[in-house]
């Protein structure tokens, strides 16, 4: 995610290094090359132009402490330009009514089904919603299909009118249906088009006009950079919509839709979806996404992560058994699901400062941990509990059974052993070494 434009903002503002003071010169040179950076991402020239002038304005008013460095006064203020450009404050979605009802529009191959699934999951697991997912795409083969899929996943019901060809129809039976069985939210997915057409485009101006949603959202793949924005500017004229959804901002390593989609449209960013899981779906934060694009991390968004996966209540009773020297390969296999379940492992490690460019170029794969996991799911439920039983006649049962060496079912066993000494070390203050234990039980 915004790869490139990290790599070049960080070069711009090498520029400024060892200056001792904020110049018309130095910052004129820095900020050419930050416009050249932002025009690599994908971002218009005159909105590349507008922000360098603002940035500008701005450096040159500033009085810079001694305390602080050029190139941190001119980092913080790219920094709050980047925010402010891309909405300042996160925006949440209107879902206020009896029922809400949200009308999820765009191109076809946007993602906006899986979006609408996504979004119902959101709303159900996080705000204990009782969701309706309406099918209004009745032209691509197979889509009604695809969201019954997606809302079983997301453990919500669908509305759906077989054989019937009028959105407008189905989309107005959902809504009645919704209030006499208590639905809290109805979320719409309609129909998209391979491009913007006149039929497109009354279609879903008669839906928004028959159903007056609390919420209309336009869905566009991020990756498909300004001519995203050119779309969502033409959406907007015809269906002012309240905000936009980036899909696939995880392949996007330029950035330029999320940098110029609200200067152009002037409507916010709502949510960003990156990956296929339905868990991949995000509230969009311009200041993190800022201090993600300077290098800066977004560890915050990591804990809000880690919150919604890990119970209270189950990480007391851990804390107890690790205590106790308990701790047992389930519970280890447990948390393993937990962090899984909080996304890409490296996208969650981008998050944390400095560590993003480390693994720029390293091959981190989601299935780092199938190894692991085979081999305890390989073992008996006494010998999850009981590590040391494993003898030589188990431990080449379990090999077998995992599809993996003695050899590395050895190495588990008393990777294992170490870090659960390190733990328990740890309740008592120690724990220095408790990173480099709980990293080797990856290898």
């Amino acid at each position: 995610m915004f790869e490139n434009l990290i790599d070049r903002l960080e070069s711009s503002f090498k520029l400024l290094k060892g200056e001792g003071k904020i110049t018309e010169i130095n910052v004129a040179e820095t900020l050419k090359d930050i416009r050249k950076a932002l025009l690599d991402a994908d971002v218009s020239y005159k909105i590349a132009k507008n922000f360098c002038d603002e940035v500008k304005e701005k450096a040159l008013g500033q009085d810079v402490l001694k305390a602080v460095k050029p190139g941190q006064m001119l980092t913080k203020i790219v920094h709050d330009e980047l925010a402010e450009l891309m909405g300042s404050e996160a925006q949440e979605i209107n879902v206020k009514g009896s029922p809400g009802v949200v009308l999820v529009a765009g191109l076809q191959g946007s993602g906006k089904t899986t979006f609408s699934a996504k979004l119902a999951q959101n709303l159900k697991s996080k705000k204990g919603m009782k969701v309706l997912l309406t099918a209004c795409d009745v032209y691509r083969p197979a889509a009604i299909d695809q969201l019954k899929v997606l809302a079983g996943q997301a453990g919500v019901e669908v509305y759906s009118e077989e054989g019937v060809k009028d959105p407008v129809s189905i989309a107005k039976n959902s809504i009645v249906r919704a209030k006499k069985e208590g639905f809290s939210v109805v979320i719409i997915d309609t129909a998209g088009r391979l491009a913007v057409d006149e039929q497109m485009m009354q279609e879903i101006a008669a839906i928004k006009k028959s159903v007056s949603p609390t919420e209309t959202l336009f869905v566009v793949d991020s990756m498909t950079g300004q001519d995203a924005v050119e779309t969502a500017k033409a959406f907007n004229d015809r269906l002012n919509f309240d905000g936009v959804v980036l899909t696939k901002l995880d392949g996007d390593t330029r950035g330029g839709a999320a940098l110029s989609i609200k200067a152009v449209v002037n409507k916010p960013i709502k949510f960003v979806s990156t990956g296929e899981k339905l868990e991949a779906l995000d509230l969009f934060h311009p200041k993190r996404i800022a201090d993600r694009i300077l290098g800066m991390g977004d560890v915050v968004s990591l804990v809000e992560k880690a919150q919604e996966q890990f119970d209270e209540e189950e990480a007391r009773r851990l804390q107890k058994k690790i205590a106790k020297d308990q701790f047992t390969l389930l519970d280890f296999y447990n948390q393993i699901q937990q962090i899984k379940k909080m996304g890409n492992i490296k996208d969650l490690a981008s998050m944390i400062p400095g560590v993003g460019k480390a693994l720029r170029d390293v091959n981190v794969d989601n299935d780092a941990f199938k190894g692991i996991e085979a081999i305890i799911m390989s073992m008996t439920p006494e010998e999850r509990e009981n590590p040391s039983i494993l003898n030589g006649s188990r431990r080449k049962r379990i090999s077998i059974g995992s599809g993996t060496t003695i050899a590395e079912v050895n190495r588990l066993i008393k990777q294992f052993e170490d870090t659960r000494k390190v733990m328990k070390g740890m309740m008592g203050g120690a724990g220095k070494n408790a990173l480099k234990a709980m990293g080797a039980m990856r290898r």
